[in-house]
């Protein structure tokens, strides 16, 4: 507890990328530190984010963290420690169906990415590819075909596109042909196609249900359009000061940029 006794929140729950991991794909050394102050405190620190089990994994032990993650913006609750999964929501059969044809209809420049049975899989291979790849420091299995994945499992679809303008037809074209999924955009050239009730705030919701917490004493925080449903559910919802402007609107607060120290700002504000 502080000095002043005045730990306003039990837990802060956190975006990755852009929001607490620089854009050297580190975690930001003064929000670390302001988190390890808010678990000695007594809070909880989750994390939210878009990416998978392998890419979240190193952040959840150099946070020294024991909490379920939210992955894939929100399609699964996993324990990274022992890898059980808590919540999970796959793509409907037919939103599948409709999906693979789609993808050789897309804009060129547009590179599909599903995430099926843990692992990311691909058909194509483009320096777009690679750089999401080395981001989220994952290994993108190359496939012969869609069909060579399982009809019943694929968790989420990332739409890369080779520059923004991509993402207004990208998103219109899948819109147009399939139903039943949540798109969001995580960041300027991703769109992801996720399963129908698939968002990190709605995992939030699950998760602080499950563990009795109400999401007045919840904080969340985010740069993305993809955080958005989350800041939203939670009692305080901050945002990224360098984040998506839709963001910084929807808050209930904007602390400073992610490379300054945004979780920092934000754990100063409930923890004084």
């Amino acid at each position: 507890m502080s000095a002043t006794g005045l730990r306003t929140v039990d837990w802060i729950v956190t975006d990755l990328d852009g929001t607490l991991v620089g854009r050297d794909l580190k975690i930001v050394e003064s929000s670390l530190a302001a988190l390890r102050r808010f678990v000695a405190s007594g809070g909880t620190v989750v994390i939210a984010t878009g990416r998978s089990e392998e890419a979240a994994l190193p952040y959840y032990r150099a946070l020294d963290l024991t909490t379920p993650a939210i992955l894939y913006n929100g399609a699964r609750v996993v324990d990274l420690g022992t890898g059980a999964v808590l919540h999970r929501r796959c793509l409907d059969v037919a939103a599948w169906a409709k999906l693979t044809p789609l993808f050789a209809e897309l804009p060129s420049g547009v590179w599909p990415v599903a995430f099926a049975q843990g692992r990311a899989h691909t058909t194509g291979s483009s320096a777009a590819l690679r750089e999401y790849a080395r981001r989220d420091g994952i290994d993108l299995g190359h496939i012969a075909s869609w069909d060579d994945l399982p009809l019943d499992d694929i968790v989420k679809v990332m739409l890369i596109c080779d520059r923004p303008e991509l993402m207004d037809p990208t998103e219109e074209a899948v819109a147009a042909v399939v139903s039943g999924v949540t798109l969001v955009r995580s960041e300027s050239t991703y769109l992801e196609v996720l399963p129908a009730g698939a968002t990190k705030g709605t995992a939030l919701r699950e998760l602080a249900a499950a563990r009795g917490v109400a999401l007045s004493a919840v904080a969340a925080i985010g740069d993305n359009p993809n955080d958005l449903d989350m800041i939203q559910a939670a009692g305080l919802g901050a945002a990224v000061g360098d984040g998506a402007e839709i963001v910084r609107s929807a808050a209930d607060v904007v602390v400073g940029p992610c490379d300054e120290g945004a979780v920092a700002d934000l754990v100063a504000r409930v923890l004084p």
